[in-house]
């Protein structure tokens, strides 16, 4: 019988990072976070104090009121779209509409999740502005993808009609809700509406269409309102004469129930859900309980650098998302610059596809730059992303991508076809799709992660992420590229001309890093919600719960019958196709796959080629590990546990001869035996300060916790941090800032404290 192996994923923050650099990046992540939340609060607030207390002189509740005494007691409400007409002025009002004027969120009602739509009473009456619409029908398309439940409460003086034409009219206009109340019916995901208050022309069709109907006293659903009529048929009516819940629930029959009061309406409402069916979620989970990760989401605001050129290891984010810190990979020897596998979140099935950063080995090529799509992650990602929805499981995308990889090898691989079929793939995948933009957001990149326009059913962005077509000074770049040499310097001596073009790139970029804000992107509706770092792992939980709440809708296999499991036999790791394998030749020497990993030596054995190192357990075989063309005495042996390919599985000491083979004297590369020597791991450019004109990471004499920065390597744009394997003082520094440098060459001394 088929059955997928967990294996740890992620690492303890203090194993990856030193105390300074977490420092750094809480406080700078943090700071996002602060700038984040008090946006958002400006957004609840709605029109201020005054307007509250306008609504209860009416004795109504607020919006917020409402959906707080809807949902479930000590739940957390998910909210979408709040920051959509962030910073937008619109003619004819003297205040902003925050958030539309709606308020749209995931909650959970009598233990099951529902999309809620509520008008905002404190904003205009709950008028209609522009993007209103928009934001509404975007809601209604999650409930329909997810087959949720659908709660209006209704509170809607009509359109605003000085920009009438920005939300009347058009492909996504206000009549578009309509024809999505009718789509959910005719899918048949349940709707119930409760009328607070004004409910005019148009609108009025979105409560007659749910299922039930709830009017309270001081409720009117109106085709044209009493100040209309009056004008046309010169008429002394109210709109409760008009169409109150006399009219609608006792003669019309447009509405189910009267009740006298906002708290009565929404008890109804709850009991109407609370008829439905309940949720499949403990069905989906097979048996398995809900478990938090080993490591906690808050790190995810520390992991994630300061500065978004630098890199992460993607493992230690999903190992902060997953029950359990728990996680299968999928095609591991392939397409390395891509992560593909399956873990649980709240006890469910869930598909990942995130990108790795840094220098990626890929067996049979070369190494090379991560947050870039090869032609073997291209594959392997569209290959993924069929069995997951063959499967019917929901796929979560964790997009950190600077684009394609170009050039004349790209072409001649044929990107653009393979690129092709991957677009084919997530524009018709059928399950559901989660896409996270974690930071960079770039180019085609974008697209071909599941970006918003292949219609994920929810995209969320982060506070540092960065959505665009290209940074700002790629893009300034680009403009005045005639103007500037072959190494992207301004080519000119006149200094007039040369400070023209220097102001005129630097406010190309300044735009551009403008445009690629998230809040502009949320404002815009480009994003459906920012959310902290800290708490992405509380979000799945809703999404994927909400994922597999409803059955009967869509594909689901159990785990036994996946084909996922065909993908483990159809293309098995080419490392390890022969019964032994031999390590990765390297200083230090490195993992040849991806299992389980066992050594067969310890400190102090003596190393020659052939010895054998250990043993790798992957797919159910034991897979004996030998040492390639190398010699030395072991040292920094890693313990069993799980290994990725390239992992160090133990160095070799430099100071000692084993078969005549001299290991080095008291030069750089060796160092004195009091000292730690830390070497490049790729050619590159190394770095030693964070930017022109800083103090350096580690000066001579400069102390240090174990995983401090010491410098930095730049490939293509791309910078991994050097990090001193322990803690101690830096006796030593053996290159120059911007010093080109090779793989293995030695870069400090450090004495272990």
């Amino acid at each position: 019988m088929a059955k997928i192996h967990l294996h740890p994923i992620g690492r303890e923050l203090d194993t990856v990072l030193g105390e300074s650099e977490v420092e750094v990046n809480r406080t700078h992540n943090g700071a996002k976070d602060e700038a984040l939340a008090e946006k958002v609060a400006a957004t609840h607030a709605g029109w201020g104090d005054k307007y509250v207390q306008r609504v209860h002189a009416k004795g109504k509740l607020t919006a917020w009121e409402r959906i707080d005494r809807l949902k479930d007691e000590d739940s957390r409400v998910f909210e979408v779209g709040t920051l959509v007409n962030w910073g937008v002025q619109f003619a004819g009002s003297r205040r902003p509409a925050p958030g539309a004027g709606v308020i749209t969120c995931f909650a959970r009602i009598a233990g099951r999740w529902t999309i809620v739509i509520a008008n905002d009473n404190t904003v205009a009456s709950g008028a209609w502005w522009p993007k209103t619409p928009e934001k509404i029908e975007r809601a209604q398309r999650m409930a329909l993808e997810l087959r949720l439940p659908v709660v209006y409460l209704v509170d809607c003086s009509g359109l605003f009609l000085p920009e009438q034409s920005r939300s009347f009219s058009g492909l996504t206009g206000a009549g578009h809700i309509f024809t999505h109340n009718a789509r959910l019916a005719a899918a048949g995901v349940p709707q119930v509406a409760a009328v607070f208050g004004d409910c005019i022309a148009g609108g009025g069709y979105m409560p007659i269409i749910s299922d039930r109907v709830v009017m309270t006293e001081g409720a009117y659903v109106v085709i044209a309102g009493a100040a209309l009529i009056k004008g046309a048929k010169a008429l002394a009516l109210t709109s409760l004469d008009i169409g109150g819940p006399e009219v609608h629930v006792h003669q019309s029959a447009c509405a189910d129930v009267r009740v006298p009061d906002d708290l009565t309406a929404l008890e109804l409402v709850k009991e109407e859900i609370e008829r439905l069916p309940s949720s499949a979620v403990d069905f989906y989970r097979y048996g398995a309980e809900a478990d938090a990760p080993r490591f906690p989401a808050t790190d995810l605001t520390a992991l994630f650098p300061k500065d978004f050129r630098h890199t992460y290891a993607i493992e230690d984010v999903i190992g902060r998302l997953v029950d359990g810190s728990l996680f299968h990979e999928v095609l591991p020897h392939v397409g390395r610059e891509m992560i593909t596998g399956v873990g649980r979140v709240s006890g469910l099935w869930v598909g990942f596809i995130a990108n790795r950063q840094g220098l990626i080995d890929e067996p049979g090529r070369s190494r090379r730059p991560g947050s870039a799509l090869y032609r073997e992650g291209i594959t392997k990602i569209s290959t993924f992303a069929r069995a997951c929805a063959d499967d019917g499981l929901p796929i979560v995308w964790l997009q950190d991508i600077s684009g394609f990889d170009i050039g004349v090898e790209a072409e001649r691989q044929g990107l653009l076809g393979y690129g092709s079929n991957l677009i084919y793939t997530n524009s018709n995948v059928q399950t559901p799709v989660f896409t996270i933009l974690l930071r960079k957001a770039s180019g085609a990149g974008y697209y071909a992660m599941s970006g918003l326009p292949y219609e994920p059913v929810v995209q969320l962005a982060t506070p540092i992420t960065r959505l665009a077509v290209m940074e700002g000074r790629t893009l300034a770049i680009a403009t005045y590229n005639s103007r500037l040499d072959e190494n992207f310097e301004i080519a000119t001596t006149d200094p007039e001309e040369r400070a023209e073009i220097e102001a005129g790139m630097a406010k190309v970029a300044s735009r551009i890093e403008a445009d690629m804000d998230p809040v502009e992107a949320a404002s815009r509706m480009d994003a459906d919600e920012i959310v902290p770092l800290a708490e992405l792992r509380d979000w799945l939980e809703c999404l994927i719960e909400s994922a597999w709440q409803s059955s009967g809708y869509r594909r689901t296999k159990n785990p036994r019958i996946w084909s996922l499991h065909d993908l483990a036999v159809l293309a098995p790791d080419h490392h390890a196709t022969a019964e032994a394998l031999v390590a990765v030749k390297g200083d230090p020497v490195g993992c040849p796959s991806v299992g389980e990993w066992h050594p067969a030596v310890s400190e102090g054995s003596v190393i020659t080629e052939g010895t054998l190192l250990g043993h790798l357990r992957r797919h159910g075989r034991v897979h004996p590990i030998t040492a390639p063309s190398v010699a030395g005495v072991a040292r920094g042996v890693r313990p069993s546990g799980n290994a990725q390919y390239g992992d160090s599985l133990l160095e070799l000491a430099s100071d000692v001869h084993v078969d005549g083979l001299a290991a080095g004297a008291n030069d750089e590369q060796a160092g004195p035996d009091d000292v730690v020597v830390v070497k490049a791991e790729t050619d590159g450019t190394v770095y030693l300060r964070p930017e022109p004109g800083a103090p350096p990471f580690a000066a001579v004499g400069t102390g240090l916790a174990a995983n401090g920065t010491l410098a930095l390597v730049e490939v293509m744009k791309t910078f991994t941090p050097v990090r001193s394997p322990v803690g101690g003082e830096v006796v030593r520094v053996l290159v120059d800032d911007g010093e080109g440098v090779e793989a293995g060459a030695a870069l400090f001394w450090v004495r272990p404290s």
